[in-house]
């Protein structure tokens, strides 16, 4: 279907697309299974499920699932500011977002990585990552 700097997505079926991402955006392999649980937790409705590992010559690849998201407009930035706003994020610059006291950044979400079908948003291509915040153990009970 499409490819990026970070990955190749194919149409497995109607409900389906599956993504070969090569963690090109992170750290190391660790920082990307850890992005795909925030996406998890977070975008329930566009969750990954991983597939397994290939390799493309000397290029490993993580093979995820998704599931596909037929939109019926285009989606409008202000309202996934708005969204994110709701839901304890600032925007921090361009398409990117912080939760300061989750510690957590989320970044790309412009409109070919978030989707609308039927005025609901679907976040079906995101990068998250963690700060030193995210790591303090929590106090209260």
């Amino acid at each position: 279907m499409s490819e990026g700097a970070e990955q190749r997505v194919y149409l497995k079926d109607t409900r389906h697309v599956i993504k070969l991402n090569d963690a090109i955006y992170y750290r190391c392999w660790l920082d990307y299974f850890q992005n795909l649980l925030l996406h998890n937790y977070f975008f329930q409705d566009t969750a990954y499920e991983i597939l397994g590992f290939t390799l493309d010559g000397n290029q490993l690849y993580c093979a995820v699932q998704q599931n596909f998201v037929a939109t019926t407009e285009i989606t409008d930035i202000l309202h996934v500011k708005a969204f994110m706003s709701a839901n304890g994020f600032r925007n921090n610059r361009n398409n990117d977002y912080i939760q300061d006291e989750l510690g957590i950044i989320i970044e790309d979400l412009h409109d070919e990585n978030v989707l609308t079908k039927n005025g609901i948003l679907y976040f079906i291509d995101t990068v998250f990552y963690t700060t030193p915040q995210f790591w303090q153990p929590s106090l209260s009970f």
